[in-house]
């Protein structure tokens, strides 16, 4: 399997789980990575009905199947761990230790392993041990509360803050970071991903704004939560939207005048919080007068708007093609590598693979048996 990235040479064991493990599994792949899954025996995605040959979080990657509840199948997982230089653990605190797979009975056979670990509450304090989802640990850290509209129910981002940006690209990041260190020092270390943290680190830019003094705590008391005119998504003719971001004054301008509202005095005062309801109900319904693809026509690149797709459409938008933002694998449309490299670059190594059918070669490679 020919393999190419800045990890390229890099062995990573992914103890499987589900969710943000595999999907901080798949960006290290996608970058060179060689990352195997050690997979349950009835796979961990079973009681989730999803095709394996579709879960493309398990692209580049090889499938050994263990029974982690069997000694001797730790065993032999161990063994594979000595050969590593990393591990991803997505379990809940202190699942990985009764197994005999937790960091320290790893550590004791690879002093160099980066152990990393993905949870949503973190590996301590009072909410260790609790059950939860991406909507639980981005309440507790601020960001539930910052997203939606003034007098609303806080807007869930589904899972995007808390599971993928907050959990599995944070441990990416920490992961590479301590694999860049290992080299250095000869010595592991465990990585300690929390969901709760990775979604507080992103509220930063929002946490700055409030330290000046310009935003409260109440929903709606910024300008990026959809209750400024110039910040938000507006329906069109054949009932498609435009996302409108046009925040600075000489975007607003350029906005306006792709409108054919530049004149109107209604308009014109943009910083003024008392006109935004009524600046908003003009915008909205000249924007409803046609369809969104007329509408993209008329504005310049200076009016900071732009379509919201669909899934189905984003493959298609010139500025996605352009870059490969998206491929298809038959007939599954998934997300490129990223980011992209000038000398390395990242790439798919293979399809998702069946579960356990690597088993016999990674340990023959391995191992040499």
């Amino acid at each position: 399997m020919k393999r190419s990235g800045p990890l390229s040479g890099v062995r990573i064991i992914e103890l499987a789980s589900i969710g943000p493990g595999p999907f901080c599994g798949m960006l290290l792949a996608d970058l060179g990575a060689e990352v195997v899954v050690i997979d349950r025996p009835q796979g961990a995605y079973a009681l989730y009905g999803l095709d394996p040959q579709k879960d493309f979080m398990n692209r580049g990657k090889r499938s050994v199947v263990l029974d982690l509840k069997k000694p001797d199948d730790v065993e032999k997982a161990l063994r594979l761990i000595a050969k590593a230089d990393a591990v991803i653990e997505g379990s809940r605190p202190g699942v990985a230790e009764r197994l005999g797979v937790g960091p320290e009975a790893c550590m004791a056979r690879n002093p160099a392993l980066v152990y990393g670990r993905i949870t949503g509450w973190g590996q301590t304090g009072p909410y260790a041990q609790w059950a939860g989802h991406d909507i639980d640990y981005i309440a507790i850290s601020g960001a539930l509360h910052m997203c939606g509209r003034p007098g609303e129910a806080p807007a869930i981002p589904m899972n995007f803050v808390g599971d993928m940006g907050g959990g599995g690209m944070l441990l990416a990041f920490g992961m590479a970071a301590a694999l860049f260190e290992a080299r250095g020092s000869g010595k592991g270390q465990v990585v300690d991903a929390a969901m709760i943290e990775g979604a507080a680190a992103q509220m930063a830019g929002m946490l700055v704004v409030r330290a000046n003094g310009q935003i409260g705590d109440e929903r709606g008391d910024n300008t990026s939560c959809g209750v400024a005119p110039f910040y938000d998504t507006y329906q069109t003719a054949d009932g498609k939207y435009l996302a409108v971001g046009a925040i600075e004054p000489q975007f607003y301008r350029a906005f306006l005048a792709g409108l054919e509202l530049n004149g109107d005095p209604q308009l014109t005062e943009q910083g003024d919080r008392a006109l935004w309801p009524a600046q908003k109900a003009r915008i909205a319904a000249r924007i409803r007068e046609r369809d969104r693809d007329d509408w993209m026509a008329t504005f310049s690149s200076e009016a900071c708007v732009a379509p919201v797709l669909s899934p189905a459409e984003v493959e298609h938008h010139p500025q996605n093609a352009a870059r490969g933002v998206y491929f298809r694998d038959g007939d599954v449309l998934q997300p490129a590598p990223v980011p992209k490299f000038s000398r390395t670059p990242g790439a798919v190594a293979s399809a998702p693979p069946e579960r356990g059918v690597d088993t016999e070669a990674v340990f023959r490679e391995w191992l040499g048996g």
